[in-house]
C-alpha cells in the first residue's frame, strides 16, 4: 500500500532530496528516471534528506522507456497521473487510489511533450494565477502538494 512519486530526469539535487524525505515520511515509493542531473551520492542531495535515505523506497530506471516497460500502460490497480502546467484536470479534482503513480518532469522542461500528448487524459495541474510571470511551481513543492492531496483522499493511510 503506497503512492508512487516519479521524477523523470530531475536536474536539481535538493528537489530530489526534499521529495525523498517526504517519501520516507509517508511510506511512498520514489522512482528516479535517468539521466539524472546529479549523482545520488551528491553531498547536496544527501544533505536535503540525510537522515532519511535509508528509509526511502527507491527505484532507479535507466530511461522513461524502461520505466514504462515495467509499469505502463497503467492498469486497473495502478494508474499514472502526469503533472504538467498544461494538465487537463486540476490535481484536486481527480480521485487518487492506492498504488497510483504521479509523474513529474525535469525542472527546466517538464515531461516530454509527446509523452504528455499520448496520455493527455491522465494529466493534472496545480492552478496558478494567469497574471504571474512564473512558468511553474518548484518541483519538490509540486510533488508534495499533489502527494498530500492523494494521501488526504485516502484518509492518510498508515500515517499518524
Amino acid at each position: 500500500m503506497a503512492m508512487h512519486i516519479v521524477f523523470v530526469q530531475p536536474e536539481i539535487p535538493p528537489n530530489t532530496g526534499n521529495i525523498a524525505r517526504t517519501c520516507a515520511a509517508t511510506g511512498s515509493v520514489l522512482h528516479l528516471v535517468k539521466p539524472l542531473g546529479f549523482s545520488i551520492d551528491d553531498k547536496s542531495l544527501k544533505r536535503a534528506g540525510l537522515d532519511y535515505w535509508q528509509y526511502v523506497k527507491l527505484e532507479v530506471h535507466e530511461s522513461l522507456d524502461d520505466f514504462m516497460a515495467k509499469y505502463g500502460p497503467a492498469g486497473e490497480n495502478r494508474r499514472m497521473w502526469l503533472a504538467t502546467t498544461k494538465g487537463t484536470h486540476r490535481y484536486a479534482d481527480v480521485s487518487y487510489m492506492d498504488e497510483d503513480m504521479i509523474l513529474f518532469g525535469r525542472e527546466t522542461a517538464g515531461l516530454p511533450r509527446d509523452f504528455i500528448e499520448a496520455h493527455k487524459e491522465q494529466t493534472v495541474r496545480i492552478p496558478m494565477s494567469e497574471d504571474t510571470r512564473l512558468r511553474s511551481f518548484n518541483l519538490s513543492n509540486s510533488a508534495n502538494i499533489i502527494l498530500f492531496e492523494a494521501l488526504r483522499q485516502q484518509g492518510f493511510p498508515n500515517l499518524e
